[in-house]
């Protein structure tokens, strides 16, 4: 335990009091990232809007250019005379009612589900279940759709939602510590980008507030938001 609140302790000296430009930033967001594991790397970027009112809320999905380095299991939930060979290509469950049923049961072993609408009725009373694990369907989070070849490999390509918390903060996983550090800009710029492009119509004056980056393990470092433009 010494060593551990030693290495974090030390990591933390290496981080000043200021903003850091964005390749500076990553560089030496995986330069602390040195526990005994591949660490996680999470943007958290603090935005000027209230959730509680309907028109700042914020809730949009993007494709990192690069994946987020973690493996998803995704659940496919369709008409069983529609389901198709070729979906079993990339979706790892595959069902109609009795994957309705598995839920049910409590078998969650999936990380996404995918439904087509008709079967949205069918999943209104699994709502207790799948909604505190954030895995109910939606076309907000497109994963209510016609499409179910395209969706499975938008998501297999990358595919993340990502929304504001109840603070206006929004939180998510941009790759691993062994990810080069191109490959992390490139998935950077991409948040950016996808936040400012999907701005709540009621957010009047500055929008974003801070943009931090870190590591599972690592200290949290502020970037210039500036040099993301």
């Amino acid at each position: 335990m010494k060593k551990l609140n030693k290495r974090i302790q030390n990591n933390k000296q290496k981080v000043e009091k200021r903003l850091y430009h964005q390749k500076e930033a990553i560089s030496l967001v995986k330069e602390t990232a040195d526990a005994k594991f591949v660490e996680s790397i999470e943007v958290h970027v603090a935005l000027s809007i209230d959730p509680k009112y309907s028109d700042q809320q914020l809730r949009s999905t993007l494709i990192l250019p690069k994946g987020t380095g973690k493996t998803k299991r995704i659940a496919v939930l369709i008409a069983s005379e529609a389901i198709k060979s070729e979906y079993l290509e990339l979706a790892d469950i595959i069902g109609s009612d009795d994957l309705i049923e598995a839920i049910t049961r409590g078998e969650l072993n999936f990380d996404i589900l995918i439904a087509t609408p008709d079967m949205m009725p069918k999943l209104a009373k699994l709502g207790r279940i799948l909604g505190p694990k954030g895995l109910m369907p939606s076309p907000k989070a497109g994963t209510v759709t016609t499409d179910i070849w395209l969706t499975l490999q938008e998501f297999k390509k990358g595919k993340v939602e990502y929304r504001a918390d109840k603070t206006g903060i929004v939180h998510l996983l941009i790759g691993k510590s062994n990810f080069t550090d191109s490959d992390l800009l490139e998935n950077l710029v991409a948040i950016y980008t996808s936040i400012e492009n999907n701005k709540p119509i009621g957010v009047k004056g500055r929008y974003f507030k801070t943009f931090h980056i870190s590591s599972t393990m690592g200290p949290s470092i502020q970037l210039d938001i500036s040099t993301l433009k």
